[in-house]
């Protein structure tokens, strides 16, 4: 089984060919820092990134998460407020991921 573990917009993922996840928002060309790359018995580690394997990305959609509430509170004052936020996200594919030579 190949996979790669990349770092992708602040946080690392453990990714296949085909894998689909959501991110917050990206610009379109996707910068993928490769950091570890296996496939069977051939594992590669970087230090701290791989210049030989390329992993191709592309966004498939791009809307707004669910809803989050966020509540202010203050005891004994009656003081409550509620605000909600949307955050924008991307949806990602893995499409290739390949050793070059």
């Amino acid at each position: 089984m190949k996979y790669a573990v990349i770092s992708f917009g602040g946080k690392q993922f453990k990714v296949s060919e085909g894998d689909t996840f959501k991110i917050e928002r990206q610009k379109t060309p996707l910068k993928v820092d490769v950091l570890m790359y296996s496939e069977d018995d051939n594992v590669l580690v970087g230090v701290p990134t791989l210049a030989k394997v390329e992993v191709t990305a592309a966004v498939l959609e791009e809307k707004r998460d669910k809803k989050i509430r966020v509540g202010r509170f203050k005891s004994k004052s009656r003081y409550r407020r509620v605000k909600g936020h949307r955050q924008p996200i991307s949806i990602v594919k893995i499409e290739k991921i390949e050793l070059k030579k």
